[in-house]
């Protein structure tokens, strides 16, 4: 194997625990200095989850950002984070946010009509929060 050749450097290899990944495979990638890092013991839906996450950023955020060096990314990343687990509605907690609770549903109709919702901007206008104003 040359990753010298393709001019890249590879640092770690994650992989999850299946038989067909015998120890002359990772012995390859630790030939290179490659660090091999094995998924969690029965976490079989650990890759997909993180799947699920890196894409979620790339397609929400870094797909629509210009990043200009390491700093730049370290704050978009954390805001992004923020947003992700603060704010964003998750279909599978039933629209809450991992981090904070539903809010209580509005079943007076005369407050449904005087309803007042305030947007912050965040990362400069790409990610929105909307919540009701105080």
């Amino acid at each position: 194997m040359d990753l010298q050749d393709a001019d890249i450097t590879i640092r770690h290899l994650i992989r999850d625990r299946d038989s067909k990944f015998t120890r002359a495979f990772d012995t390859v990638f630790e030939a290179e200095g490659i660090e091999i890092v094995t998924t969690g013991i029965r976490v079989p839906r650990m890759n997909s989850i993180m799947e699920r996450w890196v894409q979620t950023c790339r397609h929400e955020l870094l797909d629509r950002t210009l990043i200009w060096n390491q700093a730049h990314l370290l704050h978009a990343l954390g805001e992004f984070e923020s947003f992700h687990n603060q704010h964003r509605p998750h279909r599978t907690l039933t629209s809450a946010a991992p981090l904070r609770p539903l809010p209580e549903p509005i079943t007076e109709p005369e407050r449904l009509d005087r309803l007042d919702i305030h947007r912050r901007d965040r990362l400069g206008g790409l990610l929105h929060e909307y919540a009701y104003a105080a």
